[in-house]
């Protein structure tokens, strides 16, 4: 009790020694240690952090009790894996200091924008589906999210577009070049199309369930990314992640799931009855006059 009674009143003597620069230091140091801590939330760096801490415990048990030869051996090991995390995470990296630079200081430090665009992006995905799914038009759509997905955009074609309804649909448009594949979303924007993803192994699959849900299924169980697929047969929509297929949704029910998903502190802050009802309207009024123009036709 005594040593924390300490600790604290020494806290307390440094405090008048603060200065500006010494607060910018620290505001800095938690940004960047924040933004390390956000790229390894995935289960293979997750994996990776952990099998670093235990270095570095290693490392400070060995010195503390004088074992030479594997303090020697751990040290160099440490300082070769400084090098080997930089190519390792090389593309999250990247992303990040893409990201970085494509805003301003302003943009950075709020999340509003970001907030509004995955809103967007989610209406418009949903919009396409429910259209897709009338019309038994096969989809498969690939959200990335901390999993870098680089490998399976590079079997597709690159888009690196924005994301709207109406190029979701002509991506998916049975006539199409790419329609077979799949659409890669990343950072709210459509990255790629016509990618082949892998195949499920599981054994626990329906029958009934062709190629596109199994590929589906399959890029959820290798990263967490969110897939929605429509059904070319039944135009049911589905939603596959983690290795979970979830059936049979509507599409107020898929606007939810992404929204959970994808942005789940905006889900939470923005449920309002109102907004999805008025929503829910405008949807039916563009499916009403979408009918009337084809069956003017």
């Amino acid at each position: 009790m005594d040593s924390i009674i300490n600790f604290f009143r020494d806290v307390l003597a440094m405090l008048p020694t603060i200065k500006f620069m010494d607060i910018i230091d620290i505001l800095l140091v938690t940004f960047v240690l924040y933004t390390l801590i956000m790229m390894i939330q995935t289960t293979g760096a997750a994996r990776i952090a952990k099998s670093i801490v235990l270095l570095l415990v290693l490392a400070v048990v060995t010195k503390l009790l004088n074992m030479y030869l594997m303090s020697f051996l751990l040290d160099r090991v440490l300082e070769i894996g400084l090098i080997a995390l930089v190519i390792m995470f090389q593309p999250e990296l990247r992303r990040m200091l893409e990201k970085i630079g494509s805003k301003s200081l302003r943009e950075l430090l709020s999340t509003k924008q970001e907030q509004r665009e995955i809103d967007r992006v989610i209406g418009e995905t949903v919009n396409a589906c429910e259209i897709m799914s009338r019309e038994r038009t096969g989809v498969l759509i690939v959200f990335e999210r901390e999993t870098s997905l680089i490998d399976y955009q590079k079997t597709g074609t690159v888009i690196d577009a924005r994301v709207s309804s109406e190029l979701l649909r002509n991506l998916f448009f049975t006539k199409a070049s790419l329609h077979d594949g799949a659409v890669i979303i990343r950072n709210e924007r459509i990255a790629a199309a016509g990618c082949v993803l892998p195949l499920t192994q599981s054994r626990n699959i329906s029958s009934d369930l062709g190629t596109r849900h199994r590929a589906g299924i399959g890029m959820s169980e290798v990263s967490d990314a969110v897939v929605v697929i429509v059904s070319e047969e039944t135009g049911t929509i589905s939603v596959a992640v983690n290795g979970m297929l979830k059936r049979h949704l509507a599409p107020q029910t898929l606007e939810r799931l992404l929204l959970k998903e994808l942005a789940p502190k905006r889900e939470e802050r923005t449920y309002n009855p109102v907004k999805r009802l008025r929503k829910r309207i405008g949807r039916t009024h563009r499916r009403k006059e979408k009918d009337d123009s084809d069956a003017e036709a």
